[in-house]
């Protein structure tokens, strides 16, 4: 006999009771049974009613609205207008000034550099490979008409009314002259900057003129501290060379160059009146006057015409090296990419090598997203980003070839004239041509001339 049979032998009223214990014991082991699934849906709980709340929405910042970006391409419009004026019929550098400084102020300051014509090229260019993006019009607007305006009138829209040209324009003190050889090879810039920018734009990788703009932290008064000191390295370089950013990275001005070199009507110097003083070319700070050249003699034609040849034959080779180039730069060039950044911060933190964590890290890691198959998205934008390089490579040796090209063709000429495609019809050459109407001095009276005719004119 057990233990359970002896104790209830023993006590016989101990057992009855055992026994409806037992009984309510399995009444209730039903009802917690029945009970549970209500418990774990939640039902035990009544649930609030939330019916009559309102649920907030996402705020989001106005825009400038429909006026302001009417408004902005009006005000573009007339300065355009006002530029092309001064600079091709009234020749006047004072109100070129002025209305540079208008245009800095507006479009800089009170605008704070957006929209910009400079970086519309990027929203351009994504607007054309990716068919779900919508490119405002105000910024198709703001990159066409400089354009327009160009091809008609010259670079009229770097004279006065670009921010980024005028507030460059104003800190040019003491230029010097740079050696034309490094003035051609920092000039190469501007078109690796437009094909680097069109690429990443395209591809929805990333935005490189606005990300990188030098002088927009001051424009709004604020921003990125180390954009902050490129911007100010950019300006005390401008006291001694003339717009550093237009000339040798503005991507923009690239375009713009094309445009003039096929404008009807630009500064020129007429030679029936010019007097080859050369005033104008040390008067310019950007090298867009051109003196004299001398037509070859047959020696020097004939080498020159063997060094074209060479460079023509060379031409292939440097767009296959460009290129192969590019393809080995699939990793440099990925790191634009939000995502390879992120995979990059993720690996340090995993190993140790990272000194703090980023927002986008912790983000990451809150949302307990997968680092798998982070990584593994990260490997086909490499995949992808070799091709990427692949272009920007053979663009980068296609402006080389050309460039060299465009340097072994000698094209002889007998007087100073305006290179159209650099002039940025600032009206410098105009305070310091001796005979022109708004000259400041005469070298041979030291007055100023009253003769009606002009030496810097349209044509």
């Amino acid at each position: 006999m057990n233990a359970l049979h002896s104790f209830s032998g023993r006590c016989p009223s101990q057992r009855t009771r055992l026994v409806r214990c037992g009984g309510w014991l399995r009444w209730g082991v039903v009802a917690l049974l029945l009970v549970m699934p209500s418990f774990a849906s939640g039902e035990l709980i009544p649930t609030p009613d939330f019916s009559s709340h309102q649920i907030p929405t996402t705020e989001v910042p106005a825009g400038s609205g429909v006026g302001w970006e009417f408004l902005d391409v009006a005000v573009l419009v007339v300065a355009l207008s006002l530029a092309s004026y001064f600079a091709l019929v009234t020749r006047s550098r004072r109100h070129l000034f002025a209305l540079s400084f208008a245009s800095l102020v507006w479009f800089g300051f009170v605008r704070q550099g957006c929209v910009c014509s400079i970086g519309a090229t990027q929203n351009v260019a994504l607007a054309l490979f990716d068919a779900g993006y919508v490119i405002p019009v105000s910024v198709v607007a703001f990159f066409l008409l400089p354009l327009l305006f160009t091809l008609f009138f010259g670079r009229t829209f770097c004279a006065a009314v670009c921010p980024l040209g005028a507030i460059q324009e104003f800190v040019s003190i003491k230029n010097v002259q740079v050696p034309r050889w490094v003035d051609h090879s920092l000039g190469l810039m501007t078109w690796i900057y437009l094909g680097a920018a069109v690429i990443f734009s395209a591809t929805g990788t990333a935005f490189l003129i606005c990300r990188y703009d030098p002088f927009v932290g001051f424009f709004r008064l604020g921003g990125n501290a180390n954009m902050m000191i490129a911007g100010g390295m950019l300006l005390l370089i401008g006291v001694f060379v003339g717009r550093p950013y237009c000339r040798f990275l503005c991507p923009y001005g690239a375009v713009l160059s094309v445009f003039s070199r096929f404008s009807w009507f630009h500064v020129r110097i007429p030679a029936t009146q010019c007097i080859s003083c050369g005033l104008c070319t040390e008067a310019c700070p950007y090298g867009a006057i051109e003196s004299p050249v001398a037509r070859a003699t047959p020696g020097e034609a004939s080498r020159g015409r063997a060094r074209l040849g060479w460079i023509l034959l060379a031409v292939p080779l440097i767009i296959v090296a460009f290129t192969g180039m590019g393809a080995l730069m699939r990793v440099p060039l990925s790191r634009m990419d939000p995502d390879v950044q992120l995979a990059e911060q993720l690996r340090k933190e995993s190993m140790g090598l990272a000194v703090t964590t980023t927002d986008a890290s912790e983000a990451f890691r809150n949302a307990r997203r997968d680092e798998r198959a982070l990584y593994e998205s990260v490997i086909a934008k490499q995949d992808r980003f070799r091709w990427l390089g692949v272009m920007l490579g053979a663009w980068i040796g296609v402006v080389i070839s050309f460039k060299l090209v465009s340097l072994g063709i000698r094209r002889p000429h007998a007087d100073y004239r305006a290179d159209t495609k650099n002039c940025v019809s600032c009206g410098r050459c105009f305070w310091y041509c001796p005979v022109t109407e708004g000259g400041t001095s005469n070298p041979a009276s030291g007055s100023i001339p009253k003769e009606p005719s002009q030496l810097v004119q349209i044509t």
